[in-house]
């Protein structure tokens, strides 16, 4: 993670130097700006010279063609390297396994500096950011004891574990308090629909972590 004022690094490996240009171009024009390191479609530039000591890793999940590398992935989350992961793939299967097995953050290519940029930001900072593609997978995922959350819901959830009342989530999100309250009544509905009920808040953020909905880094900055 870089320190206050230090410059936010970045290693982006992805073999379409389009892609890589853009993104370049993308960080260079960030305030303040991002810097990044090309390892083009070198996974080994990941984990030596100056990739190896970028505080966030942007992941083309498909290097060699109809072939996903969820290995990888894995083995940066298990490393405790914080990924961005930035695909072309748009399917919700796909984009929820990269959550599962710890990327902090899922955007396809469609997605532009609108959200990658903060992206790099949050996940720099331990932090996990929910584009919209990832939004629409989280509603729509239907894997079996997963409560089907819609985005604003977990919005809610999401706000409701990083602060200390319902007043202060009502505040941030510019809704009422009883509005705040549906939500979190609707989510533990759900979760008592598909048998994994969750009474209090502690139970809900044990939930809410096995399903990805929120990291044990966010928890841990927001008790800070």
């Amino acid at each position: 993670m870089a320190a206050d004022g230090e410059l936010i690094t970045a290693v982006i490996v992805d073999d379409h130097a389009a892609i890589t240009a853009g993104v370049r171009y993308w960080c260079e024009q960030a305030d303040p700006p991002i810097g990044l390191v090309d390892a083009g479609d070198r996974l080994g530039d990941v984990w030596t010279g100056p990739g190896a000591d970028a505080d966030v890793v942007i992941f083309d999940l498909e290097l060699v063609p109809r072939n996903p590398d969820f290995g990888e992935l894995r083995r940066l989350v298990e490393s405790g390297r914080r990924v961005v992961v930035y695909s072309q793939h748009a399917d919700n299967a796909t984009a929820i396994k990269c959550i599962d097995l710890g990327a902090l953050a899922y955007l396809t290519k469609r997605e532009g500096p609108e959200h990658l940029v903060p992206a790099i930001r949050a996940v720099a900072d331990g932090q996990a950011y929910t584009a919209p593609s990832l939004s629409g997978a989280l509603a729509a995922d239907d894997a079996p004891g997963r409560p089907r959350l819609s985005p604003r819901e977990i919005e809610v959830l999401r706000a409701w574990f990083a602060a200390s009342s319902k007043e202060l989530v009502a505040a941030k999100l510019h809704i009422t308090v009883k509005t705040v309250d549906t939500h979190i009544t609707r989510v533990r509905v759900k979760y008592a629909g598909v048998g994994r009920g969750a009474r209090t808040k502690s139970e809900l953020v044990t939930r809410a972590l096995d399903d990805g909905v929120i990291t044990l880094a966010e928890l841990s900055e927001a008790s800070v």
